[in-house]
């Protein structure tokens, strides 16, 4: 008997990516599986011999290192109080560090004091699976996530809330000081939108809620390194449309998360990617026209049967059929 082997690896320019919850040999071949191409780890530290460490493990299953999202020393330098240095020169170090070992992308965002932030945890979607939602008026009972399980914080305004013009002069400082190093590294740092894309929350301004402040936003510093991070539900949320919003930040998007939610800024529920509002081929056939090639990650995803709940949006079922849903999309799409 004669057996043939087949492949079916056609090449697309994005390169599927992701996150995994946790970051275990196991999901990562199950991940390379799959068809998924890069990995998004999180700050490693400022070692070079961590970050290292990490792109080796994840190169071990044939995955590439092409970005740093999460857990960022940059805190204190969106609120103005980083008055040593101490964080923008950890953040500089990292870019050179990137460039060192080559890793693309840098994924930051300017929420002051505080990340994503959810209402609940557990609203029911499709056969029951359950997804995270936000809703503005329960927002003093609100949920802070950080991308390795919930936290419920009691506390969520700060004695000393910052302005919208702070915010856009400490980010302008921080650009001015960061894109030289950036540049010098080729690396591209990635702005994420807020999320939920408000005005203001718990007290604090926000600024990355509009598609014409992130236009503002690579007008600050213009450069091929000041870049986009293009979260696609936040500007679903924002009452963006989708092909527009592409073709207006076009060659400035250098990494996306691909996901939709049903809703508005102020209220919202995470949704499957194939069962949210958004035309998902239109959206992946946009970013296409306008030349997009980098890494395109599914973001949050339902909790399905069976699966705990230590990591909201960011358990394994859910990536898996995501990982299948955006490879479909990319390859039937032109």
């Amino acid at each position: 008997m004669v057996v043939f082997a087949y492949s079916f690896d056609i090449k697309v320019a994005m390169q599927i990516s992701t996150v995994l919850s946790p970051l275990s040999s196991e999901n990562l071949r199950l991940a390379a599986q799959c068809g998924v191409e890069g990995y998004v780890a999180r700050y490693p530290g400022p070692n070079y011999e961590d970050l290292l460490g990490v792109k080796q493990k994840i190169e071990d299953v044939g995955l590439k290192l092409v970005a740093i999202e999460g857990f960022l020393p940059i805190e204190k330098i969106k609120l103005g109080t980083d008055h040593d240095g101490t964080e923008l020169e950890a953040m500089k170090l990292l870019i050179e560090h990137m460039g060192r070992a080559g890793v693309p992308v840098l994924c930051y965002n300017w929420m002051a004091g505080t990340d994503w932030v959810r209402t609940k945890l557990d609203v029911r979607e499709r056969g029951g699976a359950r997804v995270t939602a936000f809703n503005l008026a329960d927002a003093e009972q609100a949920v802070k996530l950080d991308h390795s399980g919930g936290e419920e914080f009691a506390e969520a305004k700060s004695d000393q809330c910052i302005s919208a013009d702070s915010l856009w002069n400490n980010l302008e400082k921080f650009m001015k000081a960061v894109v030289p190093v950036a540049e010098k590294a080729g690396i591209s740092l990635a702005m994420h939108p807020d999320d939920p894309p408000l005005s203001e929350l718990f007290g604090n301004a926000r600024i990355m809620n509009s598609v014409g402040n992130f236009e503002r936003l690579v007008d600050l510093v213009p450069s091929p390194s000041n870049g986009i991070c293009y979260c696609q539900a936040n500007f679903v949320a924002m009452g963006a449309e989708i092909p527009e919003t592409v073709r207006r930040l076009g060659k400035r998007i250098s990494y996306v998360h691909f996901r939709d939610v049903r809703g508005t800024a102020e209220s919202f529920v995470e949704t499957f990617h194939d069962n949210g509002p958004t035309d998902m081929a239109e959206a992946i056939g946009v970013l296409k026209e306008v030349g997009f090639n980098g890494p395109i990650r599914p973001d949050h995803v339902p909790q399905l049967e069976g699966e705990g709940d230590e990591n909201p949006g960011y358990t394994m079922l859910g990536r898996l059929f995501a990982f299948g849903y955006i490879r479909g999309l990319l390859h039937g799409t032109q």
